[in-house]
């Protein structure tokens, strides 16, 4: 693959700004683009399947192809790139006036097109006008994600808020109708039972303020020293404490850990999903492990349980919005699907990352890991 270039200049690369990526074997038209696009940040590739590479690990807003090139066309390079990236800006650039070269451009859904030899003022103007369309795209899909996830959230809400108050409605109703009145031991059974449908109730209105302070105040601005050990140890007493399930066996294993610049609220939101999940999906008898560790340079905490697993079929749901593992398909499975979506976005936020490890009826292992800088 080319080494990124910055339009000829010497500066450092800004990351921040607008990224475009030149697809071209030949390398003088490369760096003439580079040079007429000294504004933005340019990226280069020779053929599709460096170009390719490079989408993949780069953020690239728009991308600028030659038609004809070793390897592949421009236009597979566009289909590809829109296969992954329906909104990806996409400007072909060719010096052919064949009209099934434009049709088929047209019909993978090119943003523009562009004639060879170049000229360099009317290439600017249109990066432009593809980079407003481009925002514009996105801002639609931006809308219609929200009105569909709004929907989503809203339907799931009602679905889990039924059960429990239909459970404690019934109890109610029955207490009126005198049910009760001559088996004090069926009263007592149903009053625990009701006590624990409300209080999972309480949890879940909890949960869903939790989620809406998170969706209405966004980013965190300051990050303070924290203890990681500390924060880990006191979420595993809490949610063993919460679930209830004081007879499963805990393995802490706290290594020395430097003091970490965090943003404690969001990390400590993301260690206690993870954390509750095992206690979640484990019985009333079984262990639950936390070992943390400073290896290099990051910090990685591991949280491991000898619950029900999870199928490798479903680890690419499992950080998924909404998404809950239920390995007995009952459908009943309590909260909303938002805890490892916002955990995995927070972990992320640090620079870190979360892994899993799982099988059905072993158990499972996520590690997080935190880059010490």
């Amino acid at each position: 693959m080319n080494t990124p270039a910055e339009n000829g200049s010497e500066a450092p690369i800004n990351t921040e700004k607008t990224t475009i990526l030149v697809v071209d074997d030949d390398p003088n038209i490369r760096d003439l683009c580079g040079r007429a696009l000294r504004e933005y940040r340019v990226l280069q590739a020779g053929t599709i399947q460096e170009a390719i590479s490079v989408y993949r690990k780069e953020a690239v807003d728009l991308i600028l192809t030659d038609v004809m090139m070793p390897g592949g066309s421009g236009i597979e390079l566009l289909k590809q790139v829109k296969q992954l990236d329906p909104t990806a800006a996409v400007i072909i650039m060719t010096g052919f006036a064949d009209k099934d070269v434009i049709l088929n451009a047209l019909k993978e859904d090119a943003d523009d097109f562009i004639n060879k030899p170049l000229n360099l003022l009317q290439l600017k103007t249109y990066v432009e006008k593809a980079l407003a369309k481009k925002a514009l795209k996105e801002e639609l899909t931006n809308i219609k994600c929200a009105d569909q996830l709004k929907s989503t959230f809203l339907s799931l809400i009602s679905h889990k808020l039924r059960t429990p108050i239909t459970g404690i409605s019934l109890f109610l109703q029955n207490i009126q109708r005198g049910v009760y009145d001559s088996d004090k031991e069926m009263f007592r059974q149903n009053a625990s039972l009701v006590y624990e449908e409300s209080a999972y109730l309480s949890r879940l209105v909890a949960d869903l303020l939790t989620f809406s302070r998170i969706m209405i105040d966004g980013e965190e601005n300051q990050r303070e020293e924290c203890d990681l050990n500390t924060i880990a140890s006191d979420l595993l007493s809490k949610a063993r404490e919460a679930h209830g399930k004081l007879s499963i066996e805990i393995d802490l294993n706290l290594g020395q850990l430097p003091l970490m610049n965090l943003y404690k609220h969001k990390i400590s939101f993301a260690l206690y999903q993870v954390i509750d999940n095992a206690f979640k999906f484990s019985g009333d008898i079984g262990h639950v492990g936390l070992t943390t560790v400073a290896s290099g340079n990051e910090v990685c905490i591991v949280i491991s349980d000898s619950g029900v697993g999870i199928s490798r079929s479903d680890f690419p749901k499992v950080f998924e919005k909404f998404y809950q593992v239920d390995p007995d398909y009952t459908g009943q499975v309590r909260g909303f699907g938002l805890g490892l979506f916002y955990a995995r976005d927070f972990i992320r936020q640090h620079g870190g990352s979360i892994s899993l490890d799982s099988e059905p009826g072993l158990g499972t292992t996520v590690t997080i890991c935190l880059p010490l800088q």
